[in-house]
C-alpha cells in the first residue's frame, strides 16, 4: 500500500512540473525567428516558414489559414496571410523577401496541424529567398525565447 502512495505522490508532483513548464513555449535551436513570431528554417536559398509555438498558444485553435499563390512575392516583415482562430485573426509577415515556391494545402482541411505541429506539419509557405543578408534581421533561438517572456511579462 505505502509503495503505491508513493507512486501516485510522484506521478502528481511530475505532473504538476510539467505542467508549470507548459508556460514556455517550445523553440527550436536551428531556425530564426521574426518579433511577429514567425520562424524560418534556411535551406540554401529556400526557406521554410510557418507561426511558432508561442504564437500559437496564444491565438488558441487555429480555424483557418490563409495562404499566399505559389508565384506571389514576399517581402521580409510584410503580410502573405493570415490564419484565423476562435480568438482572433493575425496576420502571418514574412521574415525574408523572395518567391513563394510551395504552399502547406493540408492546412486548407486541417488547419489545427499549426497548434499540434507548429515546426513540422504546420508550415505555411516556402520561399525562395532573394537576401540571405535578411537573416541578420532576425533573432536566434535564445534572444526569442527572451524576446517572448518579456512580451508576456507585460500582458
Amino acid at each position: 500500500m505505502a509503495s503505491s502512495m508513493l507512486w501516485a505522490s510522484r506521478a502528481a508532483s511530475y505532473l504538476r512540473i510539467s505542467v508549470f513548464h507548459r508556460g514556455f513555449s517550445t523553440v527550436l535551436k536551428d531556425l530564426k525567428y521574426a518579433d511577429s513570431h514567425e520562424w524560418v528554417k534556411v535551406e540554401g536559398d529556400s526557406a521554410t516558414i510557418g507561426i511558432t509555438d508561442h504564437a500559437q498558444d496564444h491565438l488558441g485553435d487555429v480555424v483557418y489559414v490563409e495562404l499566399p499563390e505559389v508565384g506571389a512575392a514576399v517581402k521580409q516583415g510584410e503580410s502573405f496571410g493570415a490564419v484565423e482562430s476562435v480568438k482572433a485573426t493575425s496576420d502571418v509577415n514574412s521574415p525574408v523577401s523572395g518567391k513563394v515556391v510551395e504552399v502547406n494545402d493540408e492546412l486548407s482541411g486541417s488547419p489545427a496541424k499549426v497548434n499540434s505541429s507548429p515546426y513540422e506539419d504546420g508550415w505555411i509557405i516556402k520561399v525562395e529567398m532573394k537576401d540571405a543578408g535578411e537573416l541578420k534581421n532576425l533573432m536566434d533561438s535564445e534572444e526569442y525565447s527572451k524576446f517572448c517572456e518579456e512580451e508576456d511579462s507585460k500582458h
